[in-house]
């Protein structure tokens, strides 16, 4: 069963907003296969319901068909809590297009009366084959004040921890945070493999990351008029830096926003990279493919 999960401190008007909403019709496939390498498959069938409307014996099975059909063939299902992360587990051992991460929100850790036990349950879960990622986990100084600062950089150093021991890719989630971001990777000693979900700086932001080895993955955000330090931070990255998502059902890419996301919509932010980059569509599609291999290894 689907469990009914959203980001830790989503409003109840927000969600009703998107509910309300119906999914956008397919963008033009891509000349070859990419991976979302970032969506919230379990937020999606439960709040946003299944692209193309009606009931479906498997919502899942939907919305991976859906999007294999416009050259998306691999989804990485990102957990924000122990609930969602044994969901996100059992669902990757169900469908081979799938790949599971596995973590506590940023958002999510000062929520706990037992942090411990809750790291304690990521760990568990992070031994099981089909999980390559710990994420997403990190720091966010949008929606948690600097009550709960304290809690967020203990949960993100375990996070780290637990992908050195178990060799997996850190999937991160910064929000206003990118300078201690940085500090805790410096401190801690950063993973073979890190990404920056959602990524959210500027072009000196941009630098930092390429430095230091880590891939930068671009939303639909990207493909927003507003996003002009965005797209000029994708520009300098080099292109086996670049990862794209949807972290569906949020962040739906122009000429779409404010509507549900899903994976199958992944080629129009594909495509607004390679026209931000300079890149040949079919030599990008290309590129993040095996970034994403690199990253997650084999489906």
């Amino acid at each position: 069963m689907l469990s009914l999960m959203s980001e830790p401190t989503e409003s109840r008007r927000e969600r009703a907003a998107r509910r309300a909403g119906e999914f956008p019709p397919a963008p033009e496939p891509l000349p070859r296969p990419v991976l979302d390498s970032h969506t919230h498959l379990d937020i999606t069938v439960s709040e946003a319901g299944v692209p193309g409307g009606g009931p479906a014996d498997d919502p899942v099975a939907v919305v991976i068909d859906l999007a294999a059909k416009v050259g998306v063939d691999r989804l990485v299902q990102v957990g924000v809590d122990v609930t969602s992360s044994r969901w996100g587990a059992d669902t990757a051992d169900r469908h081979p297009a799938v790949l599971a991460t596995v973590a506590l929100h940023p958002n999510e850790a000062p929520r706990l009366a037992d942090l411990d036990e809750a790291l304690r349950e990521i760990e568990s879960l992070a031994a099981r084959d089909r999980v390559r990622g710990i994420g997403e986990t990190g720091m966010d100084f949008f929606r948690t004040g600097e009550e709960g600062r304290a809690a967020q950089e203990e949960s993100f150093r375990a996070h780290i921890a637990i992908a050195k021991r178990y060799g997996r890719a850190l999937v991160i989630h910064d929000r206003d945070a990118h300078a201690d971001v940085l500090r805790i990777l410096d401190d801690e000693g950063a993973p073979d493999t890190v990404v920056l979900h959602c990524f959210s700086g500027d072009a000196d932001f941009a630098r930092e990351c390429v430095r230091r080895g880590y891939l930068l993955s671009f939303a639909g955000t990207v493909t927003f008029g507003s996003a002009t330090a965005l797209r000029e931070a994708a520009a300098l990255t080099p292109v086996d830096q670049i990862l794209v998502e949807t972290d569906a059902p949020y962040l739906t890419p122009t000429p779409h926003r404010g509507r549900p996301n899903a994976s199958y919509l992944i080629p129009l932010t594909v495509r607004s990279l390679a026209a931000t980059t300079g890149t040949d569509l079919d030599e990008l599609c290309a590129a993040i493919s095996a970034t994403g291999d690199r990253v997650f290894g084999p489906w």
